[in-house]
């Protein structure tokens, strides 16, 4: 029976680093768009004052969901 061995692919640091920031950014804006939502209807926010709200929310949470992951799989290479 011919054993078959498979060629390990080696992801580089750079990638893996590249990976965690939008995973990152993309969690980090899912939650700004639930927290900015909650937030902004709660405080009677309608219309553009909303939509503004929940994009500052979402890039201010993406952003830093973003960095942290980034740095987190930096540390793990």
């Amino acid at each position: 029976m011919a054993q078959h061995q498979s060629a390990a692919i080696q992801v580089s640091c750079w990638t893996k680093v590249k990976t965690g920031a939008m995973m990152g950014a993309a969690l980090g804006c899912g939650v700004g768009l639930m927290f900015g939502s909650f937030v902004g209807i709660r405080g009677g926010l309608r219309g553009k004052k909303l939509i503004n709200e929940l994009g500052s929310t979402m890039l201010q949470s993406g952003g830093t969901f973003g960095t942290f992951l980034a740095i987190g799989s930096a540390i793990r290479c």
